[in-house]
């Protein structure tokens, strides 16, 4: 019987489970490095953790690990459903309240290593969570799909940490009441993504698909974002919002320090600035996570569904 420590945390809706103690030992070495060895040795570990009938589909789980860098608070692998993330904003901003619920830090800036790079975070008084995320750049402009069923859908294609491919045209209203018709839409859109053969630099797998509308709640657009498990992001998706405002500064639609709000489809909403960097900018997104729940995840090597139910 294998007992795992996690920690549940929500992110404006969005679920991060962090794994306190009983994760599989993945060595040293660079963070991708590990992220890779996780994968080929020990994905049973992921597939028991966030899929049924532990977990959902929608959840992210995230493994803390020695970081390289011994200024880093910690290093973190993010995973969910069917794979493995380079950064998870969403998660970041629960890894850092879970953190501080357990004690391990308190208000001030944190470093975080993760396989596609550092992010600098601030834990701050109010209890939000304010992040630097990894350089996010727009890398094509006005990207035309042929979406059977929908005709042509334009868009850019951006990296937050994630690749996206990002669109203003929708089939319908941005709103709640649309979750079911928004899910179609970007799961067309993805599937013509692949059929093109359409990627991020070298080759990237483009698998987020984001659609962005207005909001009539004060924040400067509502997005709705696929995940590559199949699922929305309930937040407004912290990678999604860094892609987001490289495509705006691209555009020259956002100056730096600027404020953009992103609200999510079920309401929440992430703070947004950028400061040029490289090719892109250096996105710091802020936002707020609430512990949910503190558990002992027991794995049994007799129970069938040990190692989860397939996505």
């Amino acid at each position: 019987m294998q007992r795992v420590r996690v920690i549940d945390s929500h992110t404006e809706g969005e679920p991060t489970r962090m794994v306190v103690s009983g994760g599989p030992d993945l060595g040293g070495g660079a963070l991708a490095d590990r992220r890779e060895r996780f994968q080929r040795k020990f994905d049973g570990f992921r597939r028991a953790l966030v899929n049924e009938p532990r977990g959902s589909e929608v959840a992210v789980g995230a493994l803390l690990v020695t970081p390289v860098n011994p200024a880093a608070t910690t290093g973190v692998i993010f995973f969910n459903n069917v794979g493995y993330l380079g950064m998870c904003g969403h998660g970041t901003i629960g890894v850092m309240v879970s953190l501080a619920h357990l004690g391990k830090l308190t208000a001030g800036t944190h470093v975080i290593e993760t396989p596609v790079g550092t992010v600098r975070t601030e834990l701050l008084a109010n209890g939000a969570v304010s992040f630097q995320n990894v350089e996010s750049r727009c890398t094509r402009q006005d990207v035309t799909l042929d979406v059977p069923g929908y005709g042509k859908v334009v868009g850019d294609v951006a990296w937050g940490g994630n690749w996206f491919f990002l669109t203003n045209t929708s089939p319908c209203p941005v709103v709640r009441s649309n979750i079911s018709s928004l899910m179609e839409f970007t799961q067309a859109i993805q599937a013509a993504v692949r059929q093109t053969g359409l990627s991020g630099d070298h080759g990237g797998v483009i698998d987020h698909i984001e659609v962005s509308g207005p909001s009539d709640r004060g924040a400067n657009s509502r997005n709705f974002v696929l995940c590559p498990g199949g699922m929305y992001d309930r937040s407004p998706c912290g990678t999604g919002t860094s892609a987001k405002l490289a495509t705006l500064f691209a555009r020259g639609k956002l100056r730096p320090g600027e404020v953009w709000k992103q609200e999510s489809i079920l309401g929440g909403v992430f703070e947004g600035r950028i400061q040029p960097h490289g090719s892109g900018v250096l996105p710091t997104i802020t936002g707020h996570a609430y512990v949910t729940a503190e558990s002992d995840l027991l794995l049994d090597e007799r129970d069938p569904f040990c190692e989860g139910i397939p996505a």
